[in-house]
């Protein structure tokens, strides 16, 4: 019977000892309750960490589309801006617009609302704002790239398409080959 006994008990042991609260750091950390005031003087942001400096051009003052369309492209469409612009167009750019910029990419023949043809006179009278803002926040079909680029990548790429496509050549023709 004493064995008996023994035997329970042994098998029961694992059973509460899972459910014993082995751990509650959690429930004695500073935190903010529920109704209670955080008392921070901008709420919307965050300090930088101590020690740390924030890298430039990585985030933009830019909330919406509307306010990207008065921006002005502060990089100048040298020959290091357009080169990183289009291995920037190759990468992200070409699978729906192609790479002559004209919307006949593998993946915008599939989609029923064709991409921008960025070579039309309609996209060459939009102002780089404008682009750099699409870029950003998306559009109709296209999907939002301000996580994929950074602000200064995005200006790039409309160096090289103001510089290259706009003027009649392709990522092809401007890009070296592989090796």
């Amino acid at each position: 019977m004493m064995r008996l006994f023994l035997v329970i008990v042994l098998q029961l042991i694992p059973a509460f000892a899972q459910a014993w609260p082995w751990s509650n750091d959690m429930a004695n950390q500073i935190s903010i309750k529920p109704q209670e005031s955080a008392d921070l003087k901008n709420p919307g942001m965050r300090p930088y960490p101590k020690n740390s400096v924030p890298i430039p051009g990585t985030t933009s003052l830019v909330k919406d589309m509307a306010a990207s369309e008065k921006q002005l492209n502060p990089i100048p469409a040298d020959d290091k801006s357009v080169a990183l612009g289009g291995k920037l167009f190759q990468i992200y750019c070409t699978p729906c617009h192609g790479y002559s910029g004209k919307g006949d990419g593998l993946v915008g023949a599939k989609l029923l609302l064709k991409p921008y043809d960025l070579t039309a006179e309609q996209t060459k009278e939009r102002s780089d704002g404008f682009i750099w803002g699409y870029m950003t926040f998306g559009g109709a079909v296209m999907p939002p790239y301000a996580n994929d680029l950074s602000v200064t990548e995005r200006w790039n790429v409309i160096n090289y398409v103001r510089k290259v496509l706009q003027n009649g050549q392709s990522a092809v023709a401007v890009m070296p080959a592989a090796k």
